[in-house]
């Protein structure tokens, strides 16, 4: 597995790996949101965004990140392969771009939180709506490195 740079013909594959992760994580969206939030992304975030992708040995994207800045915008992984190591190595690439990161994760999808915290990630704020207003409280968490110092090594 490793880590490339998307082009716009790999943006298909991430809405499917996108569709199937918030299928498998995010059940706690209502029908009505769901189907808005995939417009956008669909229509929009995807075509637009510098994906970086974890691809398997044939090349297949398994994963995707959106880095907005410093800010992990986007990580999701094909639920097939969750467990397998590509969460981890899109955030392992994300730390190679920014020394301090963010990424707001959705409280009510119970894998995220879990996985960004076993990587040295750190709650620092919580807010009541997702950054649509809508229902769906969203953690706010960062990860901060050492310059200096090996990136494996969160600063106190």
């Amino acid at each position: 597995m490793k880590i490339r740079r998307g082009t716009p013909t790999d943006v298909p594959r991430a809405l499917e790996i996108w569709r199937s992760a918030v299928d498998a994580t995010h059940q706690f969206l209502s029908p009505a949101d769901r189907a808005t939030i995939d417009e956008v992304v669909a229509g929009h975030f995807l075509p637009n965004a510098d994906l970086w992708l974890a691809v398997d040995e044939l090349d297949r994207p398994m994963g995707f990140l959106v880095m907005e800045g410093a800010k992990i915008d986007a990580l999701f992984v094909e639920p097939s392969v969750h467990g397998q190591g590509y969460g981890s190595l899109l955030v392992d690439h994300a730390v190679s771009m920014a020394t301090h990161l963010t990424v707001d994760a959705n409280e009510q999808a119970t894998n995220a939180v879990p996985f960004y915290l076993s990587r040295g990630f750190r709650i620092v704020g919580r807010s009541p709506t997702d950054d649509q207003g809508r229902p769906y409280p969203l953690i706010h968490l960062a990860l901060t490195f050492d310059s200096s110092k090996t990136r494996t090594r969160p600063v106190d």
